[in-house]
């Protein structure tokens, strides 16, 4: 199929035209940067060069640092030097190529926070088979499913966009290239094209959130059988789990499960599933966690 596009970059609107709301936002969001590279660089590092790492749920964490630095550079960075300019474009291919890395390091944090999730059902419904469930291949396997499952979504979502005729006007009401900003400016009817993003993106977000919230109900249930002190520390661990998973599928749940249009309030949401959550998942998972303020004090 030949691809027709008579455009070479789109001009992003950005989150404001006001000039002292736009030096607020710059320093703003580049503190929310050097937190969320700093924060998740902290836990990957600590975690790695203590004993932390052969431990399946802090395996899986330094995993999800990473991934969240790796998501959130793939817009802030660019966001943050808009701030400084007046006209903000973004050639189209590098517009295509950061929908494709935010939908695949996205789906990648999705499928390993549901791994997490995983992890603890079984640490606590199953904690005498848990060495030999979650052994170290098998932690192998699903990370390597994680990868692959966002490299599969992320195909999908670009190959629906990428022969789609685009011949202005080229302005993207976002901060960054969005799927339903782009179906907006294409010059063709995306109906079909949006419903199968939502299919894709939605619906998807939506099961997993459900199977999600699903394993916790297990492990509430299961919990009643524990001790006092054996449910204060499976409860600390499961309230940062489901803090951060919140966090993460409430505003995507919301951005990509409804028709495929753009709303004034999608540049808020979308804040929270690429700056925000990144930037407080570190305090999340270390401030209650003791093991790694003591893997933390052994390593610096």
């Amino acid at each position: 199929m030949e691809c027709k596009k008579n455009i070479s970059e789109f001009f992003l609107m950005g989150l404001s035209s006001k000039q002292n709301i736009q030096v607020f936002c710059f320093m703003f969001f580049s503190f929310c940067y050097l937190t969320i590279l700093s924060g998740n660089l902290l836990i990957l590092i600590s975690i790695r060069w203590s004993f932390l790492f052969n431990k399946p749920m802090y395996y899986f964490l330094s995993h999800l640092s990473s991934i969240d630095i790796c998501y959130t550079s793939c817009v802030t960075p660019k966001l943050i030097g808009d701030m400084l300019v007046r006209r903000k474009t973004i050639s189209y291919e590098s517009c295509m190529l950061q929908v494709f890395a935010m939908h695949f390091f996205g789906m990648i944090e999705i499928l390993i926070l549901t791994t997490m999730a995983f992890d603890r059902c079984v640490a606590i419904c199953r904690p005498l088979h848990y060495m030999v469930i979650m052994s170290r291949p098998r932690c192998h396997i699903l990370m390597w499913v994680s990868w692959v499952g966002g490299a599969v979504h992320s195909f999908s979502q670009v190959f629906m966009l990428i022969c789609l005729p685009f011949c202005g006007p080229n302005e993207l009401d976002n901060y960054y290239c969005g799927i339903f900003p782009l179906l907006k400016v294409a010059c063709t009817d995306t109906y079909i094209t949006g419903v199968l993003v939502v299919a894709n993106s939605g619906i998807v977000g939506l099961i997993i959130f459900v199977l999600l919230f699903g394993s916790y109900v297990v492990i509430l249930f299961t919990l009643r059988n524990h001790s006092a002190e054996g449910r204060r520390k499976a409860l600390s661990t499961c309230g940062s789990h489901i803090t951060v998973v919140i966090l993460f599928f409430g505003p995507s749940i919301f951005a990509y499960l409804r028709p495929p249009t753009t709303f004034p309030e999608d540049k808020i949401f979308a804040l929270f599933y690429t700056i925000i959550a990144p930037m407080f998942n570190p305090l999340i998972y270390t401030l209650r966690n003791t093991e790694m303020k003591n893997a933390m004090k052994k390593v610096w």
